[in-house]
């Protein structure tokens, strides 16, 4: 699989479609496997936070899931075949494991989010079977890890934000059971119906970031970092360094 590295950030260059061939081929192994879904706001935490970037590259698919991503690899001459939004990706593997009567499981959010994502899930992907879930705000590691395993679920889907959920799956993935692990961000928040995501239209033309500011100006800290992301990318580039941004 060909790979490009944005500021010390391997990133998959993949369409949605090999991406999810590729989950759906490690569905059939026993080794567990984990994905990343890196945005530009976590591509330029992981230029400031080493060890972060060690675990993002530890993973075994990583992908463009901002369009900012995809305007910095432009940028250094290696362009990506597309963006690869991690929540879409979740939606295609989701509709698949219905199909198999394969297994999720659903971690993060707040309490009670999970479970409404989970009754959601069972409604729009008939024939999947919803292993467990728990709120983002527990405690004990240990316990989450062995409610996991119990469950038996093929899918696991961590929605605690980054970093916490990268380092999580990273810390324990030895120990985990399951196929796929993924970094899923919001995703259980948008599953449940708590938060609704942008119109095709926004999404469609790369907007959705401008969408989720209309919706909530508090984030403009936040978007900020996508401004400062390309800028260290783009002087990057200009003195020479942009195949090893």
């Amino acid at each position: 699989m060909e790979q490009i590295r944005i500021l010390g950030v391997k990133i998959d260059n993949v369409t949605m479609n090999e991406a999810v061939e590729t989950v759906l081929g490690w569905m059939e192994k026993e080794e567990n496997h984990m994905i990343v879904t890196p945005n530009p706001e976590i591509v330029y935490y992981a230029y400031h936070n080493p060890e972060y970037s060690e675990v993002l590259n530890s993973a075994d698919l990583t992908l463009p899931d901002g369009i900012g991503v995809v305007y910095g690899a432009k940028i250094i001459g290696t362009p990506l075949k597309e963006r690869v939004p991690g929540f879409e990706l979740c939606c295609h593997v989701l509709e698949a494991l219905a199909t198999k009567g394969k297994s999720v499981f659903l971690l993060g959010g707040k309490p009670g989010v999970a479970e409404m994502a989970a009754e959601n899930i069972g409604k729009k992907y008939p024939g999947i079977r919803v292993a467990g879930f728990c709120d983002g705000y527990f405690k004990d590691d240990e316990a989450v890890v062995n409610q996991i395993n119990a469950s038996d679920a093929d899918f696991l889907m961590v929605c605690t934000g980054f970093p916490r959920q990268e380092n999580w799956i990273a810390k324990h993935r030895d120990r985990l059971k399951v196929k796929v692990a993924i970094g899923a961000g919001g995703s259980v928040d948008v599953l449940a119906g708590t938060v609704k995501r942008a119109p095709d239209f926004f999404c469609k033309t790369n907007l959705e970031w401008f969408y989720r500011l209309l919706k909530q100006p508090s984030r403009i800290g936040r978007m900020m970092n996508l401004p400062k992301f390309l800028l260290v990318v783009i002087k990057k580039n200009l003195k020479g360094e942009g195949a090893n941004a």
